[in-house]
């Protein structure tokens, strides 16, 4: 597997042989099994698999999540070997954010609900890294999982807007047993808090079941994953979401097809979770 951090050497590794396909799985490290079954999926559907990881600061708008998120290049170099990525990119804040850099991508509508509206700026961020990676090395596929079901949204919008040629490809969440999905973040758990944190799989879960038993209603849907969630003595709802899974606005009434989803804080750990209920 190749190491490099330079725009350079990317390209050059990327077109020693330009008839082969070639996947990307874009990240930000502290990688876990939900990265490695996008990494499955590059290596079985392309002849090379290539891996960014860069902690992206402009896609954070709070400083102290972007300085207390992890950084385990070296542990995550070795995971991917074994996967046999042939590239890993890992470029530094300078090499993608150069001295007088002034372009940034913003993609509209469908980027200003719930993460968009909780977070703001963040949408601006992810599309602008994504869209540097995807000139930069120019991938037959990229990868992305359904557990950031928005972000997979902005960066097929911007992929169809700015005409990249790529398909997008998107792995199902990956979850513990107890179904809590998985996250770099999980690992700031405390043990109580871990045990708190399945209360997003629960309500969503709860909610998928009153689907499938006929429930159509979102305010009642939305209404109760939010008393499941408010049972949860260490648990604070940032947003609880029943929305159009194409345009990701709020539903209200009758509901053919929904994304149901949501943000809660455990403790000071902010953890994001949904599911597609319809057909």
């Amino acid at each position: 597997m190749y190491i490099v951090t330079a725009v350079e050497q990317v390209r050059a590794l990327r077109w020693d042989d330009p008839s082969l396909t070639w996947g990307l799985v874009p990240t930000m490290g502290a990688l876990h099994e939900g990265h490695l079954s996008l990494v499955r999926l590059a290596r079985a559907q392309n002849n090379r698999v290539g891996v960014s990881i860069f902690v992206n600061p402009i896609q954070f708008n709070n400083p102290d999540d972007l300085a207390a998120y992890p950084r385990t290049l070296e542990a995550d170099a070795a995971l991917l070997e074994k996967e046999g990525v042939d590239l890993l990119w890992a470029p530094t804040v300078e090499e993608m954010y150069p001295p007088g850099f002034q372009t940034y991508v913003s993609v509209e509508e469908i980027a200003q609900p719930l993460e968009g509206a909780a977070r703001p700026g963040h949408f601006r961020g992810v599309a602008t890294v994504v869209a540097k990676l995807f000139n930069v090395f120019q991938p037959t596929r990229a990868y992305f999982g359904q557990k950031d079901a928005q972000q997979v949204a902005v960066i097929r919008q911007m992929a169809r807007d700015l005409a990249f040629n790529l398909e997008i490809v998107v792995g199902p969440t990956v979850r513990e047993p107890d179904g809590l999905a998985m996250s770099s973040r999980n690992v700031r758990l405390n043990p109580q808090q871990r045990i708190a944190a399945r209360v997003l799989f629960g309500a969503l879960f709860g909610a998928s079941e009153a689907w499938q038993h006929g429930e159509r209603d979102a305010d009642a849907l939305r209404d109760l994953m939010t008393r499941f969630v408010e049972a949860e003595p260490l648990a604070r709802i940032d947003y609880v979401s029943v929305a159009d899974p194409a345009t990701l606005q709020e539903l209200h009434g009758p509901a053919d097809r929904a994304l149901l989803s949501m943000a809660v804080f455990i403790g000071e750990t902010r953890l994001i979770d949904n599911m597609v209920v319809g057909p």
